[in-house]
């Protein structure tokens, strides 16, 4: 389990870098009203795919450690809960795109929201990001 942990921290880091190149790829796009194409739908593909991965792989060691006798102590719920929201704000813009809306306004904020939760989630744990 060891390195499924060791995984899940340095994915971490992964998508926060993915994170900050969307935001501001999308902020750019959004402030120079430029035309939401392949890369702009690929990197905020690639972004909410990241955080998908880092969920399946958190709720596997969760129910593993969980069950496995640890058991779930409040902090690891909290960070569950907060997670699976982040996962979910990830997904705005595939929940929005039909809709007549600034695609990267939805794309910017949906990369910040998904990034501050995951800075509150991570901060909730014991060592919090210096694990």
């Amino acid at each position: 389990m060891a390195i499924l942990l060791e995984i899940h921290s340095i994915l971490r880091w992964v998508i926060v870098i993915v994170g900050l190149i969307a935001t501001v790829k999308f902020l750019i796009g959004w402030i120079s009203k430029s035309e939401f194409g392949r890369m702009d739908r690929g990197l905020s593909s690639g972004f909410s795919g990241l955080v998908d991965l880092q969920v399946v792989l958190g709720l596997v060691y969760f129910l593993v450690t969980g069950l496995g006798g640890a058991g779930f102590p409040s902090f690891s719920l909290e960070h569950t809960v907060t997670m699976l929201i982040a996962a979910f704000v990830a997904h705005a813009p595939a929940i929005f795109k039909k809709r007549p809306l600034n695609k990267f306004a939805v794309s910017f904020f949906a990369v910040l929201g998904a990034l501050l939760l995951i800075f509150i989630g991570v901060a909730r744990l014991p060592g919090g990001w210096n694990r």
